[in-house]
C-alpha cells in the first residue's frame, strides 16, 4: 500500500521487479494519511510505504523498524494549458503572482489528506494568500486526476506531484514550486512486521530503492 503520489512510479517499476524476481505484487493506493491510518491501525500490508512525519506508524509496532527505507524525494509542481501564458513559479514572488493571478487550481483534497495537497497548502498559508486562494481550489482525487482536469479545461492551473505528471500535449508544465516555501515529500518503505512473506518484502525494497528502480 503507497500513497497516490507515487502511484504512477511505482506502476511503471512494479513490473519490472515481478519479471526479475518471479513475485507478484498486489498494490493499492490511497492518500497519504490514509495510508498512515492503515498502518497504524494495525491492517497487515506486506510493504507499507509512507511519508513522513510517520511516528504514528513507527510507534504503532505494525512496522520493522529497522527495515525503513527511503525510496524517493518528489517535488510538487505547477501546470497549465498548453496555450497560456508563462508563468513563474520558481521564485516565492513569482508562485505568488501566479497563484494570485489563477482563476481556479486543481490540487489533490486536503481534506482527505493527500499528501501534495497538504504539502501545497503549507505553501500557500506560508505565502500568505490562503484566504484568497482557498476559494479558487479545486479538490481533485488524485494528483493525476488533478493534471487531467487542467488538460480537459476544467481548471487554470494544477498542482500535483512530479511523480504524477505524464506527457500531454494539452498541457504545460511549469516546474517546481519554489524551494523556499515548498518542500520536496519523501517517501519511505517499511517491512510490515507480521508479513508472512518478509524475504520478498526486503527484495521488493530493495529493488524499488535501486538504481534498477530508476
Amino acid at each position: 500500500i503507497a500513497p497516490g503520489g507515487i502511484r504512477t512510479a511505482l506502476q511503471r517499476i512494479i513490473p519490472r521487479f515481478e519479471a526479475a524476481s518471479g513475485h507478484k505484487v498486489a498494490a493499492s493506493f490511497m492518500a497519504g494519511a490514509a495510508t498512515k491510518a492503515k498502518i497504524a491501525a494495525g491492517e497487515l500490508v506486506d510493504v507499507p510505504v509512507v511519508q513522513p512525519p510517520f511516528d504514528t506508524v513507527t510507534g504503532s509496532g505494525h512496522v520493522r523498524l529497522e527495515s525503513e527505507t527511503p525510496l524517493a524525494t518528489v517535488d510538487v509542481v505547477a501546470a497549465v494549458a498548453a496555450d497560456a501564458p508563462q508563468a513563474e513559479v520558481a521564485t516565492p514572488d513569482g508562485l505568488k503572482r501566479a497563484l494570485m493571478a489563477a482563476r481556479s487550481i486543481a490540487c489533490p483534497s486536503v481534506e482527505r489528506g493527500a499528501a501534495c495537497g497538504v504539502n501545497f497548502w503549507s505553501t500557500v498559508e506560508t505565502l500568505g494568500i490562503a484566504s484568497a486562494v482557498k476559494p479558487k481550489l479545486v479538490a481533485a482525487p488524485s494528483g493525476w486526476e488533478s493534471v487531467k482536469m487542467l488538460a480537459r479545461g476544467e481548471v487554470e492551473l494544477g498542482i500535483t506531484f512530479a511523480s504524477e505528471m505524464d506527457p500531454d500535449p494539452r498541457i504545460r508544465l511549469l516546474g517546481p514550486l519554489a524551494r523556499a516555501v515548498s518542500t520536496p515529500t519523501g517517501f519511505v518503505a517499511f517491512v510490515h512486521a507480521r508479513t508472512k512473506e518478509p524475504e520478498a518484502a526486503a527484495a521488493l525494497i530493495r529493488f524499488l530503492a535501486s538504481s534498477e528502480a530508476a
